[in-house]
């Protein structure tokens, strides 16, 4: 099986080939795996690169719509690797129509993601970043450094699937309340989740954990009338999918002075990949830019997954994709229109 995988970093190709040379049902399978590593990412310019490929290996940013789809088809693409989670970015109904298959990566490392959630939860809360950069200057003094105990505080999360489940259970390590929103509940929280309505999750969280899909229903789900509903001096973070903020908003909120706090792993722009281009126009009119700007927001660049365990763990399950896809294998990590 030939693979194509596209927007390649130095991590990927050194996850993948290990995992290629130690994973142990691809040691003991028939199916050969050949893997194309190629820096480009996935989209309408880049589709066609793919001539001769069995499969394509793609990330949350490709662009998967219905031209690159369409092109995918004509070269003889049959599935669609995810090396995620999210699946979005995706024409289901064209790939549905052609008969290509998406395979994704629904749970690689929560645990890695909701570390990494309160560790940005912690730094934002206690100025972490604004202090490191006080130090090297040789100023020790404390002004503009203060925090808030989350000891016996109310954590708020809004989706409880492996990462928020995670979230919860470090919340409540820490001695907080926890309290969640979600369409389904999650029983194996039942002793130490209160599960309650989103506004009032709004309303009594101090901080207040972002871990729920991008869908219509979510989609800037943070926004300038749910900002209103928030206890004012909120710590809020997001490490799920950037367009769960309005980040315009977001920005009107922090004016008001709403937030104690604010924790970013994941931002609106991410796909305009608006920090590889470094130019000053760009920096200008970029959102994110601006947040920058606000010495209580601490923005880090998508790194909550960015763990060796983690990475591991996704080549694992794609390669396991790519045999059960060879096979002719149902796969509990089939994506469906």
């Amino acid at each position: 099986m030939k693979i194509l995988f596209y927007d390649t970093k130095s991590y990927d190709q050194e996850s993948f080939d290990s995992a290629l040379k130690s994973y142990e049902p691809i040691k003991h399978s028939d199916t050969p795996i050949e893997i194309e590593y190629i820096k480009s990412d996935l989209d309408p310019r880049t589709a066609a690169l793919a001539d001769g490929f069995d499969a394509v290996c793609a990330f949350v940013s490709s662009d998967i719509g219905t031209e690159t789809v369409n092109i995918l088809h004509d070269k003889g693409i049959r599935v669609i690797l995810m090396r995620c989670a999210g699946f979005n970015n995706i024409d289901l109904n064209q790939c549905k129509k052609y008969g290509i298959r998406i395979l994704r990566v629904p749970g690689y490392s929560p645990e890695a993601v909701a570390e990494h959630a309160m560790a940005l939860a912690l730094a934002a809360n206690r100025r972490l970043h604004k202090a490191y950069n006080k130090v090297r200057e040789n100023d020790f003094s404390l002004s503009g450094l203060m925090g808030f105990n989350f000891y016996q505080k109310t954590a708020g999360i809004v989706g409880t699937g492996k990462i928020g489940a995670a979230m919860c259970r470090i919340c409540h390590g820490f001695g907080m309340k926890v309290i969640a929103y979600d369409v389904y509940k999650n029983e194996e929280l039942k002793d130490f989740v209160e599960y309650k309505t989103l506004p009032e999750v709004l309303a009594q969280s101090d901080l207040l954990s972002l871990h729920c899909p991008l869908t219509n229903d979510t989609y800037h789900i943070v926004n300038l009338d749910t900002i209103k509903q928030m206890k004012d001096g909120v710590v809020l973070v997001n490490t799920s999918r950037g367009a769960l903020v309005d980040t315009a908003d977001l920005i009107e909120g922090i004016r008001m002075r709403k937030f104690a706090g604010v924790g970013l792993d994941v931002y609106e722009e991410e796909t305009d990949n608006v920090f590889e281009d470094r130019s000053d126009e760009i920096l200008e009119h970029s959102t994110t830019a601006r947040l920058l700007s606000f010495p209580n927001v601490m923005i880090t660049s998508h790194q909550g997954f960015f763990t060796g365990e983690a990475l591991m763990a996704i080549a694992e399950t794609t390669l396991q994709n790519a045999l059960d896809f060879a096979a002719g294998k149902d796969s509990p990590n089939n994506v469906t229109a």
